[in-house]
């Protein structure tokens, strides 16, 4: 059961895209298309399992007093050996994410779950919970890129051989006809509507949740 809170938590009752509303910058930026939504949000995910996982190992010889220049030491030099190996082994990606590789080292997400988690817990806590809060944003930014895609180019998994090199660049959905794409989608005020929108469909998920327990606690109530 602490298990099953643990991931909910994490995935969704706080997610950083979609609740505490941390990092919006390339989530707004990089969902113009869903694969660099699901490059980006891996690359993050990346990011955090790996500063979680030595800050955790390590905090017992990081000064209080100066934690947070040390974080920022290791968040940089992990962001650098990703980016390398971007540019190495997935360019056209690296390609694709450009400028917000390096500005994860910006990203208040990481810097934040490693000053209250990694800093606070154990190695596995920290591991787990790199993976889960990455996964939860990664999730948030595939939805809104793959809406703002579908609406904006009509196109669905436009450019998958950039992740997986077993496809090719034809290899992709038309779900919609040019004629009926909605330019908006894809432009900055279009990315802070469907964001917008996103949240509010996720807060009724989570109150019509609430009402059906409680109709369904005050029915045991009165059996």
């Amino acid at each position: 059961m602490e298990l099953k809170i643990f991931l909910k938590e994490r995935l969704w009752n706080k997610n950083s895209s979609l609740v505490q509303l941390l990092g919006l910058c390339p989530v707004l930026a990089m969902t113009t298309n869903s694969v660099n939504a699901i490059g980006l949000g891996i690359t993050t995910t990346f990011v955090l399992t790996i500063t979680n996982s030595i800050i955790s190992l390590l905090k017992y010889f990081i000064p209080k007093d100066i934690r947070i220049p040390i974080y920022m030491i290791i968040v940089s030099s992990t962001v650098t050996c990703i980016e390398m190996l971007l540019h190495a082994y997935q360019f056209n990606l690296y390609q694709s994410l450009g400028i917000f590789i390096p500005l994860i080292v910006t990203n208040c997400i990481v810097v934040g779950r490693a000053d209250c988690i990694a800093y606070k817990s154990s190695f596995l806590v920290s591991f787990l919970d790199g993976i889960l809060i990455g996964l939860g944003s990664t999730f948030a930014m595939f939805i809104i890129g793959s809406i703002r895609e579908i609406l904006g180019s009509g196109t669905f998994l436009f450019g998958l051989n950039k992740i997986f090199n077993l496809f090719d660049s034809s290899f992709f959905f038309t779900l919609l006809n040019k004629k009926y794409t909605i330019i908006l989608a894809i432009l900055p005020p279009g990315g802070f509507l469907i964001l917008g929108f996103t949240i509010a469909f996720k807060n009724y998920l989570d109150l019509n949740k609430k009402k059906c327990l409680k109709c369904f606690n005050s029915c045991k109530l009165k059996k």
